[in-house]
């Protein structure tokens, strides 16, 4: 397993700062978000700056297991689905032009693609065809370019547990979808490490962690080293269950609406705990 950060953290701040600064910090891996609001977001990237950027992130040995693209397919407008599916396909494509650029990803084929469902987690039973429908339709055609669509199960969305995502994959049968295991969504709700990663790692492409304090409704999402997850644990039982990718810290918009956030020294202060939680729980990266 190797660690990883992902930029939701770090709106704002240009690529240029991000790559080299996670990088020398000793980061194995960046999950980078190109959704609106980011500094390199998905439509604001020509084909200049999409080679430039697979450049910087090759140049610093940094590899690229998937992109934060999350887009709701839950929209009922028509053509706000269409706008949001195009958005998720073009983020596929630059998953395969990233990919071409040399990039490295830590498991077979291109970067994945990293969304989340839509919806409220009460509407899971009303949803799931809908669901079942628009998330096979963008697996096919991530499969048509050996691109694995990452569901994100969110504690706030339709897709809620790893009950909900097994169901879901079972459903659609293919390859080509796969989990971003974010297993903070599953602690607020009461679920062990053990049971989640006995679900979800065995189908998970990629990960996302944090820290936590609480359960559903009464939680906050932290900084990691703030709050009460055990990374020891929880790393030795993803050894356990065989998983070899990259472990992605992902920092919560609760978090970054704090009035003193800063989004460099939240990574460095991630780095340190995980790192120390590898080297305690006898990991090595690789």
């Amino acid at each position: 397993m190797k660690i990883g950060y992902c930029t939701w953290g770090m709106p704002t701040v240009p690529i240029d700062t991000i790559v080299p600064f996670l990088a020398q910090l000793g980061y194995d891996g960046i999950e980078p978000t190109v959704i609106p609001g980011y500094t390199i977001e998905l439509y604001s990237m020509d084909r200049a700056e999409r080679r430039r950027v697979a450049q910087l992130i090759r140049d610093h040995n940094l590899e690229l297991p998937a992109i934060a693209g999350h887009t709701s397919l839950v929209e009922m407008d028509p053509e706000k689905h269409a706008a949001n599916f195009k958005r998720l396909t073009d983020t596929i494509d630059l998953a395969v032009e990233w990919a071409a650029e040399g990039v490295v990803t830590g498991h077979d084929g291109p970067p994945a693609l990293d969304t989340t469902g839509g919806g409220k987690t009460n509407e899971w039973e009303q949803l799931k065809p809908l669901l079942i429908d628009r998330i096979g339709a963008l697996v096919e055609y991530g499969a048509a370019r050996g691109v694995t669509i990452a569901m994100e199960p969110h504690y706030a969305s339709s897709i809620s547990t790893p009950e909900q995502m097994l169901e879901l994959i079972a459903a659609i049968n293919s390859p080509y979808l796969k989990v971003n295991f974010d297993i903070s969504h599953f602690n607020i709700q009461g679920y062990s490490i053990a049971d989640s990663v006995r679900m979800m790692a065995p189908v998970s492409i990629h990960t996302h962690i944090k820290d936590e304090r609480g359960q559903v409704p009464d939680f906050d999402f932290l900084i990691p080293g703030e709050g009460e997850f055990d990374y020891v644990t929880y790393l030795k039982e993803m050894e356990k269950a065989g998983y070899t990718g990259h472990i992605t810290a992902e920092i919560s918009i609760m978090v970054q609406r704090r009035p003193n956030y800063d989004p460099l020294d939240a990574a460095v202060q991630t780095y340190r705990v995980m790192a120390a939680a590898f080297e305690q729980a006898g990991i090595a990266r690789r």
